[in-house]
């Protein structure tokens, strides 16, 4: 049977997130007892927390929602490239050792260990970097990491070469266990037609 990776981290109260976002809150509106046979939670949180898709909604006026991207683009064959403890910027001369025969897909491990609480002190995507990407018919990029842009971008200058080049992106994945190679990647977002991103439940399977 293929094996498969979990790269999502778990969602709770201690999830971290970026400062001004929604933390996770849940409440029980049901609960099993008398008169009432089960158990039903409502839930709180931005949809930027843990693994997530976003959107071109989120750095784009009047783009696409997350309900109405191409699901293409989250399933299939993917490269994860490691480029651990190369600062606080990403670019082509990190990742052009292993571009040959490159999938769709590429999900850049950035860190040794996935953060347990907030830093502003993680390696982003260089927006040139993304562009060479795209050159070479990347649809996806993914990261383990809050976002593509350093934290303290305004300019957000990944994320419009994401929109100019029409990519999909996932942040946040957990790839501490993940080898350097190829994998299936399977992180489908919800249908959430007016939403600026979604959760992901994000699974890499072996190809053999």
């Amino acid at each position: 049977m293929p094996r498969l990776w979990d790269i999502s981290p778990p969602i709770s109260p201690a999830t971290p997130a970026f400062p001004g976002d929604t933390a996770y809150q849940q409440k029980w509106v049901a609960e099993i007892g008398p008169g009432c046979p089960v158990n039903v939670s409502a839930i709180t949180m931005s949809p930027h927390l843990g693994a997530h898709a976003d959107a071109p909604l989120h750095y784009g006026r009047g783009a696409a929602a997350i309900g109405a991207v191409d699901l293409d683009p989250f399933i299939g064959r993917c490269r994860v490239i490691h480029a651990i403890g190369k600062g606080l910027l990403i670019t082509r001369s990190h990742l052009d050792h292993a571009i040959a025969d490159l999938p769709p897909r590429v999900l850049v491990r950035t860190s040794a260990t996935a953060p347990t609480e907030w830093s502003s002190r993680f390696s982003a995507f260089a927006p040139e970097t993304i562009a060479w990407l795209a050159s070479l018919g990347v649809r996806l990029v993914g990261i383990d990491v809050p976002s593509v842009d350093p934290a303290e971008s305004k300019t957000l200058d990944s994320h419009m070469q994401l929109l100019e080049h029409d990519m999909r992106v996932l942040e946040n994945l957990v790839l501490d266990e993940v080898d350097a190679g190829d994998y299936e990647l399977i992180a489908l977002p919800l249908k959430l037609t007016q939403a600026c991103a979604s959760p992901v439940r994000a699974v890499l399977r072996s190809l053999s």
